[in-house]
Parts: C-alpha cells; structure tokens; sequence
C-alpha cells in the first residue's frame, strides 16, 4: 500500500468463479487476493492478488434475492469484467465502496 493509503474495509469472502480470498478495500483501489487452506492441517495461507484495480475503473451493485452478493464491474480501455462476491451485509460494503469510489474522483 502507498503511504497515503488507507484500508477501509476487509473481509474473508468467496467470489463466484475466482473461489474463497480476501475482499479489501482502499480510498484507492479493490484488490481480491486468493486464499489457499489445506483441511487436513487446518492452515490458511494467502496466495496471489487476482484482483486490483483503481476505484475510477469500478462500477458497483448489489444483487440477489434470497442469497445476496456485491457485485462490481470493472471497465479498462481493452475489456470489462464482472465479479460477484459473497460478503457479510451487501449494503455495507455497497455504500462503503460508493463513498470510496466517489471520494477517489473527487481528488
């Protein structure tokens, strides 16, 4: 992280095609970071960043009707790609990365 970055909010989640990682996000960026666990030894160990884009290239949403999922677009000038993420309160996480992406423009 730069050290003007800040980590605004984490959480361990599962992205639908990527598997189980870690969610971040800065007043700067989303980043996914993949997650390796072995079930026989009970360890968890991170693997690589599969994901980490500035806020401006983010467009965020919600959706689902009785299994919730925060979902974000991310645009770039060769193609986009959409995620979606199981994580603990969606509209948290939706206003928390509008906020971050709003105040990411506004610099």
């Amino acid at each position: 992280m730069d050290s003007d970055e800040k980590r605004l909010k984490q959480e361990d989640c599962n992205e639908d095609e990527l598997g189980t990682g870690v969610l971040t996000l800065t007043n700067k960026r989303i980043a996914f970071d993949k997650r390796k666990s072995r079930i026989a030894d009970f360890s968890t160990k991170m693997g690589e960043t599969v994901i980490d884009v500035p806020l401006d290239q983010v467009d965020v949403w919600k959706e689902g009707r009785f299994i919730k999922k925060i979902c974000f677009k991310i645009k770039t000038d060769t193609d986009e790609k959409s995620y979606k993420f199981g994580v603990m309160g969606t509209g948290g996480w939706l206003e928390d990365i509008q906020d971050a992406i709003e105040d990411f423009k506004n610099q």
